[in-house]
């Protein structure tokens, strides 16, 4: 599989790796919306939310815990943060691997897009 996505999580490309666990792996976005921009990705290969089986909530799970994580230590926890999951094409996801976004570190408008 051609998934640059799951190779960033199995470390076959280098990047910054903020949080990893048995489940997911977090770095931060590369076109960076926010102060706080990182995405968080299972290390399962699951093409989009649509793709999710009861048999994958534990990792969903891993992700809640991660991006609780990531928010305190970059320090937005207080303040708020978003946790975005684009799903489908008119979704804007653009990479056919589960994904969540978080951001924070300023005001998050509402709707968002």
């Amino acid at each position: 599989m051609d998934c640059i996505f799951c190779k960033l999580a199995h470390k076959e490309i280098p990047t910054e790796i903020l949080y990893e666990d048995d489940y997911v792996v977090a770095f931060p976005d590369q076109n960076p919306q926010a102060p706080v921009h990182v995405l968080i990705i299972p290390k399962k290969h699951i093409s989009s939310m649509n793709a999710v089986t009861v048999e994958d909530s534990e990792i969903l799970m891993h992700v809640v815990m991660a991006a609780q994580k990531i928010a305190q230590d970059k320090g937005i926890a207080e303040r708020g943060y978003r946790l975005v999951n684009n799903c489908g094409k008119e979704g804007g996801q653009t990479v056919g691997h589960l994904h969540f976004h978080l951001l924070g570190g300023r005001d998050m408008l509402w709707p968002a897009g």
